[in-house]
């Protein structure tokens, strides 16, 4: 995954259910065990339905898969 994918979360989250699209804005190694990738998604959808739509999150490369 990279910068400028559409991705799909699949672990629901508090406002954000599972199902979600997002976008990917950047993507870091984390300093502690295991140094896993972290990307930093900017959730897109109706603002009526998802009160979290146009902020930004950080999810784990487990908890997304891309959309094609």
């Amino acid at each position: 995954m990279r910068a400028g994918d559409l991705v799909g979360i699949t672990r629901a989250s508090i406002g954000v259910p599972a199902g979600t699209l997002g976008l990917i804005l950047s993507s870091h190694i984390s300093v502690g065990d295991g140094g896993e990738k972290i990307y930093t998604v900017q959730l897109v959808g109706n603002k009526a339905v998802h009160a979290a739509v146009g902020r930004e999150r950080r999810y784990l490369a487990r908890d997304l898969e891309i959309v094609k």
